[in-house]
């Protein structure tokens, strides 16, 4: 978050501050209680404790603090964001040392055992030992405990180097925490574009046609590859920003492995922001899955002959995109083709130009 200063401000009141709203939080996580709370404090400056209490229902120590918090953060606005509610004192969890001692035991002499094979085993060991036995996911939960501490190795896989012979040691990599779209409705064009793969398999020849669509406008494009590798979805990324008429700025694909590596790595140095659907959600890409329909009906079916020569097969789709982008009528866009659609309502006067548009007006 860009950081906000409004000490100039604090002397004066918040109403001046309350005009400036070129200084933006719109990316803090609290930006309604931060304007909120702006708010009442300006509210509590013009008309008093008692009005500002009949209004919000918020005393005057509250505001005050409020106020404090402004003074100790030097007017940094972001200090009215609320604090973490977690308790200072986390409860810890409690094993007995028996359990602990077994499953460390059961973890050297057989590697990798999960918490599905252990429990069973534990639960008997426990009863013998008039222990009460726990469950299998506080099983896990005391595995991966004992792997935080130290005490448990964690999953490495054993590889041989190719070059020099030796048995390699690799750590398993941790997941990277994948960003989801949460609820963001594009306004834009390329606010969010969506992208997917459809396989095509015609008399032994298996084809990948990669697939992009902009929620906002429909502008679609298509590009068809032998395989459909990371690589492969990384070319396709850097096409489709060629030949949009509209800055790319989101991307919406589903968990598949085309969509990792160098695609992933060609959203960061483009600065895009790379959303990934949620597992077994295709509606989440629900524009995108009626494109894919569309243009395996017009298109792909009447063309599969031309499907073993990839340039031949891409030139073909180009003209059918064409026509897809600036002639074919869209009901979800009153009836107008993409661009047309893109003109009329996202382009200013002074930007339409007979460049972009080449059709007489409708």
């Amino acid at each position: 978050m860009k950081q906000v200063y409004v000490a100039s401000y604090y002397g004066n009141g918040y109403s001046r501050f309350m005009k400036h709203r070129s200084i933006s939080i719109s990316h803090h996580v609290g930006q309604e209680i931060i304007e909120e709370r702006l708010k009442i404090i300006q509210f509590l400056d013009e008309f008093g404790a008692i009005a500002t209490k009949k209004a919000f229902n918020k005393s005057r120590s509250t505001i005050y603090l409020w106020k404090q918090k402004l003074k100790q953060a030097n007017g940094r606005i972001a200090a009215l964001a609320p604090g973490s509610r977690a308790p200072i004192n986390k409860r810890k969890r409690s094993v007995h040392p028996f359990i602990e001692a077994f499953i460390i035991k059961y973890r050297t002499d057989h590697p990798g055992a999960d918490k599905t094979t252990i429990t069973p085993v534990l639960a008997s060991a426990c009863i013998s030992a008039c222990i009460k036995p726990v469950s299998e996911s506080t099983v896990g939960r005391i595995i991966h405990d004992l792997k935080q501490k130290g005490r448990l190795p964690r999953s490495t896989r054993i590889s041989i180097n190719a070059r020099t012979g030796n048995l390699v040691a690799r750590e398993r990599k941790k997941a990277r925490q994948k960003q989801r779209r949460k609820g963001f409705r594009p306004q834009q064009p390329g606010d969010i574009v969506q992208m997917d793969t459809v396989a095509v398999f015609d008399a032994g020849i298996k084809r990948y046609i990669f697939t992009a669509i902009d929620m906002s406008t429909r502008f679609a494009f298509a590009c068809t590859y032998p395989s459909n590798s990371s690589s492969n979805g990384s070319d396709f990324l850097k096409k489709f920003i060629t030949v949009a008429p509209f800055p790319t700025v989101r991307i919406q694909t589903d968990n598949g492995g085309e969509f990792e590596k160098h695609f992933h790595k060609t959203c960061q140095d483009h600065g895009l922001v790379h959303f990934f659907t949620y597992p077994g959600h295709p509606q989440s890409n629900s524009c995108l899955e009626r494109f894919n329909r569309t243009i395996q009906e017009q298109f792909v079916h009447w063309n599969l002959d031309y499907i073993d020569e990839l340039d031949a097969f891409n030139r073909k789709m180009m003209e059918y995109l064409i026509w897809y982008n600036t002639e074919k009528p869209h009901r979800g866009i009153n009836n107008l083709s993409p661009l047309r659609y893109y003109i009329d309502n996202f382009l200013t006067p002074s930007k339409k130009s007979n460049m972009l548009w080449t059709l007489t007006p409708h």
